[in-house]
């Protein structure tokens, strides 16, 4: 390329930038253009949206501003997933953008999910023209009606003037504890109207408060032997980033440490000796496996999630429980305390843990050895697991135990694992071995249809980085659309299908009632996909992403491996057995 023609490349890249440049708000702008300026302010990497008429507007506005990258998913249920994903990953919000009534309720299902693992979302959805909405035009609804239910705080807003308050009020709201989704209905005129409002600058806000009574608790902690304590460490820790600090504190108690029943996350290094898995999901069983202790430290909020109810509850009676959260509505929300304290978790702990020190200061032996004990008991349980798997690899189709453990196997500590595989989900978290306490997310709101979408957010999150996504072949079929978003965005993720062709989870909750039809005759009603069966080499091929099926348990980890050693979208079936 001559000079010449560099130079013209430079006016003209110029000439395009100046004609879609973002105009001042002295100048007046439109409310569109006034809301990207607030996103772009506050840190705004993504927009994951899917468009409609009353969203050109804003489509129109992107023109100008392109730093806010638009991911744009098939399905609102997929996009709201994908910005969950991203705001889990990133620890920051994540801003949505869906179309209208219709739009806002596909969305609602993955909607409940981020609530349930309080995810900070500002969620948008482009209202109809409200000049016309009293004669009901199309797709016009009560937004703010629909949404309230399953949001912090819901609003519409009336003005171009009144985008830049209520935009960054929603993203103050949505990351103050407890985390969650704000919403806020955008009329289509109101994004095309003028304004020479400011947009304002961000707010900085830390609200990372250090819980009081931290003397007493410390007290209280060093008080109980170590082999009758046990922490439960909930997701909070991760939205706090607390990980070392919760690893501090079980060491110098020299205490086991459960992860929670459901889990968003394992907040915890899943390679650490005091690490023992997670508790059960039946009240009888967690008061089975808390019984052989006097006390319960509970580090965060929501760690003793149940599905099935069992009689009883789920802490004994004989058995204290201490709390920890940033969470008020949790403290002593289900299960009586004998203290409870609020505060950040990190920097709760980071005082908390000199206190307990001073404490535990005369029983430091007896704690330093509680640790080489357990050290030495969980490399037995990671043995005896590995061992059952060898014994089953000869198996022609893969048990769910083999397909979990070789999926680890060849993952390592190489990927984020985002898990929607029940059939496999128990045997993947006992099985995981990492230095790390963010390799691993779970279902937590339990709706289905998160777990690709939102694979392709916590790539984003993670700055592109390869994530395997573990997917039952039920929860597949809710947003098969994920695979084009990644194949447009080439994400390196790798889907993993673990396909057993039926509901295998309702009929085993099924098998264990003795006086269900059902289980007497072993005939389930809409439970096997197999008339027709459905062909997901096909369907991701269709989507844009190439796909391998493993024939054999023994094919099943070089397939995953070399998945994502591609760096690429790609999808691995691995058929199970039903076992």
């Amino acid at each position: 390329m001559t000079q010449t023609d560099t130079a013209a490349s430079v006016v003209a890249a110029s000439v395009v930038t100046e004609a879609f440049s973002a105009p001042a708000a002295a100048e007046g702008r439109r409310g569109a253009d006034a809301l990207l300026e607030v996103l772009d302010s506050e840190g705004v990497e993504y927009i994951f949206g899917n468009p409609g008429t009353t969203e050109l507007p804003l489509m129109d506005a992107l023109l100008a501003r392109p730093q806010l990258q638009y991911i744009w998913g098939l399905q609102e249920a997929s996009v709201v997933a994908m910005a969950d994903g991203y705001a889990q990953a990133a620890r920051r919000p994540g801003f949505v953008n869906l179309h209208t009534a219709g739009g806002l309720g596909h969305g609602l299902g993955c909607l409940i999910n981020a609530g349930v693992s309080n995810t900070p979302l500002v969620v948008t959805a482009g209202q109809q023209d409200s000049r016309h909405t009293v004669t009901d035009p199309l797709l016009f609804g009560d937004l703010v009606a629909i949404a309230r239910p399953h949001c912090k705080w819901a609003q519409e807003v009336t003005s171009a003037a009144q985008i830049p308050i209520l935009v960054r009020r929603a993203f103050h709201d949505c990351n103050a504890a407890p985390a969650g989704s704000v919403f806020l209905s955008l009329p289509m005129d109101v994004m095309e109207e003028t304004t020479t409002v400011s947009a304002l600058a961000p707010s900085n806000i830390d609200r990372r408060a250090v819980a009081g009574s931290l003397d007493e608790l410390a007290r209280m902690l060093a008080k109980v032997k170590p082999d009758r304590l046990v922490i439960i460490a909930g997701d909070e820790i991760d939205i706090s980033d607390a990980a070392p600090e919760t690893v501090e504190i079980a060491e110098v108690l020299g205490v086991p440490v459960y992860g929670a029943s459901w889990p968003a996350r394992i907040p915890f290094p899943t390679s650490h000796p005091l690490w023992s898995g997670n508790m059960p999901t039946r009240a009888t069983d967690i008061n089975a496996r808390l019984s052989d202790y006097d006390c319960v430290f509970g580090i965060g909020g929501k760690s003793l999630i149940t599905i099935l109810y069992s009689e009883g509850s789920a802490v004994p009676e004989s058995c204290d429980v201490l709390q920890l959260s940033s969470d008020v509505r949790d403290l002593g929300r289900t299960y009586t305390t004998k203290l409870s304290v609020l505060g950040d978790i990190k920097v709760s702990l980071q005082a908390l843990i000199p206190l307990v020190r001073k404490h535990c200061a005369p029983t430091a032996d007896v704690r330093a050895a509680q640790v080489a004990r357990a050290r030495e008991g969980r490399l037995a349980r990671r043995k005896g697991l590995e061992a059952k798997a060898q014994a089953d690899m000869a198996a022609p189709v893969a048990t769910p135990l083999v397909a979990a453990f070789e999926v680890v196997r060849a993952i390592g500590s190489r990927a984020a694992i985002v898990d929607e595989a029940i059939a496999t989900s128990a045997h993947v978290k006992s099985l995981l071995y990492s230095d790390s306490a963010r390799q691993y997310s779970f279902l937590r709101g339990g709706v289905l249809g998160w777990g690709m979408p939102a694979s392709c957010g916590f790539s984003l999150g993670y700055g592109r980085a390869p994530v395997v996504c573990l997917v039952g072949d039920g929860a597949a079929l809710y947003s098969p659309q994920a695979l084009w978003t990644a194949a447009h965005e080439k994400l390196p993720v790798t889907f993993v299908v673990m396909n057993n062709r039926e509901y295998n989870v309702l009929k085993n909750f099924q098998r264990g009632q003795a006086h269900y039809n059902s289980t007497r005759s072993n005939r389930f009603i809409a439970m096997d996909i197999t008339d027709p069966a459905v062909d997901f080499i096909a369907l991701a091929t269709a989507l844009g992403v190439p796909a391998r099926r493993a024939e054999r348990p023994a094919d099943i980890a070089q397939l995953v491996e070399a998945g994502i050693a591609s760096e690429k979208p790609n999808l691995i079936e691995i058929p199970i057995s039903t076992e």
